[in-house]
């Protein structure tokens, strides 16, 4: 697995590449904002390590213009812990946020959990809805949507069985982290977005003291 390492600090970038090739991931290592978007185009990692501290801008925007080409995993590894920038970086559409320091291990270990929640399944057609994983690619009505990529995983969980409650802890787990400790706001932020671009707030239905389901169509 090739994980590309946008980070700016010698003292924290050289042992990150040595640990996590111990781990077995190939690492190509990048100091600046202006170079994350060029690598992510040339090596086509399959997950992005990104701190939020640059040198020559904030990781944010590095984001949103990775989002713009690609929808590589993208995990936040930052020194900026608060609460404001965790929402902004998962409705951006990182799949996971880590707070310095974390050890190498456990950060290996959350590499391997995302590259598990976004692998590759078959496409869920509930009827006016196909969610198409190997496309990674929503339509509603035949007309194609613009998600995020938190927004599609999210969709994608309700969409595998239309009309079944599925509690807040399994979509926590499946599209965050099985060990989420961050606000339940992010959910419910997340559930807003998608029934606004779904055009129609009913299709994603709330199951008092559950979760959510999508309405069978």
């Amino acid at each position: 697995m090739q994980v590309l390492v946008v980070e700016d600090d010698p003292a924290v970038a050289g042992p990150l590449r040595e640990g996590l090739e111990r781990h077995g991931f190939t690492v190509e290592l990048v100091s600046y904002a202006t170079q994350a978007l060029p690598a992510v185009q040339e090596f086509g990692p399959d997950l992005v390590l990104l701190d939020l501290g640059l040198p020559d801008g904030d990781g944010l925007d590095v984001l949103r213009e990775i989002r713009r080409i690609s929808d590589v995993p993208v995990i936040i590894a930052t020194a900026r812990g608060d609460e404001t920038d965790r929402i902004i970086g998962l409705e951006l559409g990182s799949d996971d946020y880590v707070v310095k320091p974390f050890s190498v291990r456990e950060l290996a270990a959350r590499i391997r959990a995302v590259g598990r929640r976004r692998r590759r399944e078959p496409a869920s057609d509930n009827g006016r809805l196909v969610v198409d994983r190997t496309k990674h690619a929503v339509t509603l009505d035949g007309e194609a949507l613009d998600l995020t990529a938190k927004e599609f995983d999210l969709l994608a969980v309700l969409a595998e069985e239309p009309g079944r409650a599925v509690p807040r802890q399994e979509l926590f787990a499946r599209v965050w982290d099985p060990v989420w400790v961050g606000t339940g706001k992010t959910l419910d932020v997340h559930v807003a977005s998608l029934r606004r671009k779904l055009g129609d707030p009913t299709l994603i239905e709330t199951v008092r003291g559950v979760g959510y389901r999508l309405a069978s169509m």
